[in-house]
C-alpha cells in the first residue's frame, strides 16, 4: 500500500500575506464574480449525433496485433474495416 501524502494548508497569517501580495501586484488580475462565472467551462465536448458505444469484445490475438502494428488510430481503422464489411453483408 502506498503512503498517502498529507495536505498542508496555509495558516491564516500565510493566507493573508499571499492575498496582500496579490493585491499589491499591479499585474495581478482578480476577476469579479461575473467574470469568473463567464470563464467557467460549461459541459466540455459537444454531444455527438451518433455517439460511440463502449463494449467488451474478444478478438484473436493476431488480428489485434496486426491492427495495433499499424500505429495510433488502430481502433478507428478497425471500426472502419467493420463498417466496410457491413456494406457488403446483410445483418
Amino acid at each position: 500500500m502506498s503512503k498517502q501524502t498529507k495536505l498542508i494548508r496555509n495558516t491564516p497569517d500565510e493566507e493573508a500575506a499571499i492575498q496582500r501580495g496579490i493585491a499589491a501586484d499591479p499585474d495581478a488580475f482578480e476577476p469579479t464574480d461575473e467574470q469568473f462565472a463567464q470563464m467557467k467551462r460549461r459541459g466540455g465536448r459537444p454531444k455527438l449525433a451518433t455517439p460511440k458505444v463502449a463494449v467488451t469484445v474478444r478478438y484473436d490475438s493476431d488480428v489485434i496485433e496486426r491492427f495495433r502494428a499499424s500505429g495510433d488510430g488502430w481502433q478507428t481503422r478497425m471500426n472502419d474495416a467493420l463498417r466496410d464489411w457491413l456494406k457488403t453483408h446483410s445483418a
